[in-house]
């Protein structure tokens, strides 16, 4: 089966885990990830919106879904969205209403919200910075976490504190040409297709 034969969703989904194998475990970017990931415990949700307000009640979804599942189940999510938000400012805008969407849920203090796109970047570095593709994901992507979880992990891995620092090391020993070879963007046959021709 071709890419274009599969239904974009599923594609969508696929690139996600790829980068999630082969760049944040596969660098050891988060010491955390390996495990849940192994045992089955990551959600991947994919957001069909093309407007904030859909994107919003998709937000909404997952978290209360995140909330309300067995953590032994489901431990972290993974909510894709490929449609919007293009733009990493229009992203980073977005943030303040998904901490809005934590809020209305009472959610703030069981689950957090961290930030993935393909073209994030940390203030005060130049778009082609490379430490800038330790949060650089195949589509712009909201991963909900449960406090809980990163309580437990910090207690096993006593230098947390020192896991930013580590992955701008990485980053920068492996350079442009060694993250182009892990292959971790989207794949071709998404980009200009219309979910709704699928």
């Amino acid at each position: 089966m071709t890419p274009l034969e599969k239904p974009l969703t599923e594609i969508y989904i696929q690139d996600s885990l790829a980068w999630l194998e082969r760049a944040v475990i596969g660098l050891n970017l988060c010491p955390f990830a390996k495990a849940v990931h192994v045992h089955g415990q990551v959600h991947c949700a994919v957001s069909q919106a093309k407007v904030i307000e859909e994107l919003t009640a998709d937000l909404l979804m997952e978290l209360k879904a995140l909330a309300q599942a067995d953590p032994q189940v489901r431990d972290t999510t993974l909510l894709i969205v490929p449609h919007m938000l293009q733009d990493f400012f229009d992203y980073n805008d977005f943030l303040n209403v998904a901490d809005g969407c934590l809020a209305s849920l009472d959610l703030q203090g069981q689950i957090q919200i961290a930030s993935f796109h393909p073209m994030y970047q940390f203030a005060g570095t130049a778009q082609d910075d490379i430490t800038n593709f330790t949060n650089r994901s195949p589509y712009p992507t909201l991963h909900l976490i449960r406090e809980s979880s990163i309580d437990r992990a910090v207690k096993a891995f006593p230098n947390a504190d020192a896991i930013f620092e580590t992955n701008m090391a990485t980053l920068r020993q492996l350079g442009l040409p060694g993250w182009q070879a892990l292959n971790v963007g989207p794949t071709p046959a998404t980009k200009g297709v219309d979910e709704k021709s699928q």
